[in-house]
């Protein structure tokens, strides 16, 4: 295998061991930086240049993309990805995950536990944002900080008011974050690199720091991880659409909650901690894969005209409860169900004879008209009622904000 690390700095650790590992496997590997790249587009032949000269072909390349050339970076790796090149994390991956309010707006439409979180920007909506999601104290971040850096603890509704003032007079676009306390100054790494958790840490600050990240000072200890957290760290980062990343998980009353996914993560105090060959792990999966580069479906499906791919929900009085996938006549109208989710399971490939229950997803393709028969019309959601109390503020201050509403 032939591979590229996309990487501005060769020296740093987690690049050194990737080489290393590589070499290690005999596969021929060379580190790319990545702003050295320019891109050629031109008609049915995409094509990359380093360092002026004609890129030569590559079978893989594992992306370490820094959060400030996530633009110019993700870009890069989109032309290894129309080239065929597989790509160990995709650039709509990277680019969800590096847009703290972009991943959980993606994780919030499943069953996977993340924090309470809201996003603002008018200052009447600060208030009752803080009280949604339980109050102070609450934990205010910057969208695209990171190694803890822009995560600031409020431990009252004032501070919190004052904190978000001054970050909004500079432009910042900040999220509210509703504080796990069970879990201040911890939290877990889990290192997931295909569909599965290769290694494993729990990250706990020291003195009165509430931030647990390594770059922060925080320490690292070796945990082992339960089928529940590993399931969840898997699923994010599938959902994220990444291969290769960091699952970083707040332990709550109610189980795992997914605080960030990174794309980028680095092998430094994950392989020191575990003691495991981490780097190892990657270049086995992506010499493993690497004749299965990631397909955009937007793009392929194209050219079948009236086919596509689409969600068949199986509501509750559906024809379909208590039938077999075979005997609910999909393939009968050329409908093929890619998957099957049922409560928090996603089934690849369901057997023909899985009996549908309701509440079922099916991800089913075929042709667009018959699914379009399918899919209920949609329903008024019934929306949840939102604590409109502020139990951070002394009662008479509360009776007066509700009194303004």
């Amino acid at each position: 295998m032939k591979l590229g690390i996309l990487s501005c700095n060769p020296r740093c650790y987690s690049t050194r061991r990737l080489r290393e590992a590589a070499e290690q496997r005999n596969h021929s590997v060379k580190v790319l930086n990545t702003l050295k790249f320019a891109i050629d587009l031109e008609q049915g032949d995409p094509d990359l240049f380093y360092r002026q000269k004609q890129l030569s072909q590559y079978d893989a390349v594992l992306p370490r993309i820094g959060a400030s050339i996530t633009y110019f970076g993700t870009a890069v790796v989109r032309q290894f990805e129309q080239m065929d090149v597989f790509c160990a994390n995709s650039s709509a991956g990277i680019s969800n995950s590096r847009d703290k309010l972009r991943s959980l707006q993606i994780l919030s439409r499943h069953h996977i536990g993340i924090p309470q979180t809201t996003f603002v920007r008018d200052k009447k909506d600060v208030l009752p944002a803080i009280a949604r999601v339980g109050g102070a104290p609450v934990v205010i971040k910057l969208l695209e900080g990171t190694q803890g850096i822009g995560v600031l603890l409020a431990e009252t509704v004032k501070s919190a008011e004052a904190i978000i003032e001054l970050l909004q007079s500079q432009k910042q676009n900040i999220l509210i974050q509703k504080f796990v306390a069970e879990s201040k100054g911890r939290d877990v790494r889990a290192f997931v690199v295909g569909d599965r958790v290769v290694g494993a840490m729990r990250r706990v600050a020291q003195g009165q720091e509430f931030r647990s990240n390594v770059h922060r000072g925080g320490v690292t200890e070796l945990v082992e991880l339960d089928e529940v957290y590993r399931e969840t760290a898997v699923r994010a980062a599938q959902i994220m659409g990444l291969h290769v990343a960091g699952v970083d998980l707040l332990e709550s009353k109610s189980g795992p909650q997914i605080m960030e996914v990174n794309s980028s993560p680095g092998l430094e105090g994950i392989e020191r901690c575990t003691q495991l060959d981490i780097a190892g792990a990657i270049i086995d999966y992506i010499a493993a894969q690497v004749n299965f580069p990631e397909i955009d479906l937007r793009q392929r499906l194209t050219v079948s005209r009236g086919y596509g791919v689409a969600e068949v929900h199986v509501p509750e009085g559906s024809d379909f409860i208590g039938k077999t996938i075979s005997e609910s006549g999909l393939r009968d109208k050329d409908i093929v169900v890619l998957t099957l989710s049922q409560g928090t399971k996603v089934i690849p490939n369901p057997r023909s004879q899985r009996v549908l229950e309701a509440g079922d997803r099916l991800l089913c393709f075929g042709k667009l008209e018959l699914m379009r028969d399918l899919i209920p019309s949609k329903t008024t959601k019934k929306r949840r009622p939102k604590v409109k109390s502020l139990p951070s503020l002394p009662v008479a201050e509360q009776t007066l904000k509700i009194a303004d509403e």
